[in-house]
């Protein structure tokens, strides 16, 4: 199993998170500028702390995690996987709910 590591040294906290085989998945996604594309094609609505662009990576990364489970347990998916390290600082499982997923 592969693991991302990260520490805070104001905190002296460490978090370890797995990435398993979605690191592979999520840099192939940013080396071949898909994210980019869906950013032209697709607007960010005001109120969401996700682009559109993220949901899509995020949506592909669960297409890719080998479970089969309801659009509204998306979220639980990304609980204890690297979520800021694949789709950007800040954002949170909490942040893949229903309502972005269905924008998208």
């Amino acid at each position: 199993m592969l693991y991302f590591l990260s520490m805070s040294f104001s905190e002296s906290q460490i978090q370890v998170q797995d990435i398993e085989h979605l690191g592979i998945v999520a840099r192939i996604i940013d080396e071949i500028s898909l994210v980019d594309l869906f950013n032209q094609l697709l607007e960010t609505h005001p109120q969401e702390i996700i682009s559109p662009c993220q949901v899509v990576k995020a949506m592909i990364l669960n297409g890719l995690g080998f479970i089969s489970a309801p659009l509204y347990l998306f979220e639980k998916f990304f609980s204890g996987i690297a979520t800021e390290h694949f789709l950007g600082e800040g954002i949170q499982p909490e942040d893949l709910n229903d309502e972005p997923l269905g924008r998208v």
